[in-house]
């Protein structure tokens, strides 16, 4: 099982390793872990969990570069990924679903424990001080992709609002302080209301010097 688990890990880092915005294998692990995190409380299959936190972001390169949704990417190089390794198809089926189902604009419910807690962990790293970083280096990806190979993600056109900061503070009214309300888990909801107080004393700051004359 930990052989699978760290050549699984091997197989998305070697993906992900040119993956120039906030999608890259230090996310993943972060997932991975508040995945665990969350499991110890709220139950679930800490395997599935693992292998669909690993792989849910592996098809975000294919993303940005033909368009498209990288929630659908991922879970198809998953099933084809773990089919190849030898894993049972209950749990492939299990895995797959997860990813199918985690990502934030799509607003698709997820049909078990594990994929509720996916959804979680991910949107819990949207939050927080690495919310922010997260947030300002995605959208200076996606203004460079639209300049060097013209791909657009409608998903997040505040990314490419003139102004950079109106785009940012577009961004923050619409995703992070929406998520608290998409939470599954209460344990979920205990970790965001942390992260949550930092991203309103930045959001504040930045508003006031924004309005220095």
């Amino acid at each position: 099982m930990d052989e699978l688990i760290e050549k699984t890990r091997s197989f998305v880092a070697d993906i992900l390793k040119d993956e120039p915005s906030s999608h890259d294998i230090s996310h993943v692990e972060r997932v991975e872990n508040l995945c665990l995190k969350i499991q110890e409380t709220e139950g679930g299959n800490p395997h599935v969990l693992r292998l669909a936190a690993i792989l849910h972001d592996v098809g975000v390169v294919k993303e940005h570069q033909e368009g498209g949704d990288h929630a659908v990417y991922s879970a198809e190089i998953a099933g084809n990924f773990l089919t190849e390794e030898g894993v049972d198809g209950e749990t492939i089926e299990h895995v797959v679903s997860c990813i199918r189902t985690h990502r934030f604009s799509r607003g698709l419910n997820p049909g078990s424990i594990e994929g509720s807690i996916l959804q979680d962990a991910d949107r819990l790293d949207a939050l927080g001080a690495v919310g922010i970083c997260r947030a300002l280096v995605s959208m200076g990806t996606l203004r460079g992709l639209k300049h060097t190979i013209g791909t657009v993600k409608e998903t997040s056109m505040n990314a490419y609002m003139e102004d950079p900061l109106d785009g940012f503070e577009d961004y923050m009214t619409r995703k992070p302080f929406k998520i608290m309300d998409r939470l599954n888990t209460d344990t979920s909801k205990e970790i965001a209301k942390e992260r949550l107080v930092i991203m309103e004393t930045f959001l504040e700051q930045l508003r006031k010097e924004r309005c220095v004359e």
